[in-house]
């Protein structure tokens, strides 16, 4: 049973996060200290530097020769299961497209901290707990996170790519403009397409290459890289290296928070998404994730108390990446901010409440 320690270490956990949000809030709603474009340069930091310097640390520091492999399989199914409901829903409705199917998977992935789900797993099941958990990030860092970049740089070139006559025939509410659906960088490149249609093919060409310049991209294959080679032979990086990668990727997941803290102050309200819609990605988080995980699970052959953590894994709180990337490409950042902040409140009474249930 969970003791009241237990709860604590949790709570220790995330309060600091908040801490950082909040500060990120007074000083730009408050104090006026950041301007918007500053705001912007923030987050484009975390996404280019804190956030793939974490990917690398999270991806070498998991052994990839110790994997649960119907563990892995069961979290592939369920992602690929997400996906396929949601283009078939976007396909029957004609509604939002790839921007949707984007926000979707980022709402079904699992948090990249870990370190709010290994104080509360490792209670609930022990040891063996955490080390699932990592395993399952592991696979996020390296599959989920590139498939949200490679769909978020499509839904960009596509942005970039329509003719004049099909930006005029689109919604007023759905139209954005050129410098809102195109990374910054990427804006100088897009604009002599507009007015010219691109074929898919080379929309597809055109999407690889930015990847390729990706540094979460960099950051994935050398993790992955790294972590073949250390615990195959057991070296070690130099010490000068690892420590001038752990103080940048140290600070990632709270300069992400402060980047979540500032957009919040540039919205009229802190739930930016509306009630509705909050509600609406909710239930998609904490009761259909974790539904889909446990069909998923079963399916694959998980019993006992690894078909118990798989599901509690899948009811912990949202994670902060999905945000960032979403904000640097700006597509609903809205939703995904509020999953993060109203999800990581009452996340842990929801993972309690499936603890309970599974113990009946």
């Amino acid at each position: 049973m969970i003791a009241p320690k237990d709860v604590y270490h949790v709570i220790e956990a995330m309060v600091p996060l908040y801490v950082a949000m909040m500060l990120a809030f007074v000083s730009t709603r408050w104090w006026k200290l950041f301007s918007p474009e500053q705001c912007a340069g923030i987050n484009k930091f975390v996404a280019k530097y804190s956030i793939p310097l974490l990917s690398f640390q999270v991806i070498s520091s998991t052994n990839p020769y110790q994997m649960n492999l119907r563990i892995m399989l069961a979290d592939l199914v369920q992602k690929s299961v997400v996906i396929f409901v949601l283009v078939a829903v976007t396909r029957l409705t004609s509604r939002g497209g790839l921007k949707w199917v984007i926000t979707g998977l980022s709402l079904s992935t699992m948090p990249n901290t870990l370190i709010l789900g290994i104080p509360l797993l490792k209670a609930m099941y022990g040891k063996g707990a955490a080390s699932v958990l990592s395993e399952i990030v592991f696979l996020q860092s390296i599959v989920w996170y590139n498939l949200l970049l490679f769909l978020f740089e499509l839904q960009a070139m596509k942005a970039a790519s329509v003719t004049p006559s099909e930006a005029s025939g689109m919604r007023q509410g759905e139209s954005m403009t050129l410098q809102e659906n195109v990374p910054k960088e990427g804006v100088d490149e897009a604009k002599p397409r507009c007015g010219k249609k691109l074929e898919t093919p080379t929309i597809l060409i055109k999407v690889g290459k930015k990847l390729l310049r990706n540094p979460n991209t960099h950051a994935t294959l050398l993790g992955l890289t790294w972590a073949c080679i250390h615990f195959k032979w057991g070296i070690a990086l130099p010490t000068i290296i690892d420590n001038s990668i752990q103080i940048l990727s140290r600070g990632g997941l709270g300069m992400a928070m402060f980047s979540l803290g500032l957009f919040m102050a540039s919205q009229q309200r802190i739930l930016a998404a509306g009630t509705r819609m909050t509600a609406a990605a909710m239930v998609l988080k904490f009761v259909a994730g974790p539904a889909l995980m446990a069909v998923s699970s079963f399916t694959v052959g998980l019993r006992g108390n690894l078909f118990r953590v798989a599901l509690v894994q899948a009811a912990l709180p949202q994670g902060i990446v999905p945000f960032v990337f979403a904000k640097e490409y700006n597509v609903h950042p809205e939703i995904l901010s509020t999953t993060v902040i109203f999800g990581m409140l009452i996340a842990m009474p929801i993972s309690l409440g499936y603890y309970l249930l599974l113990a009946l």
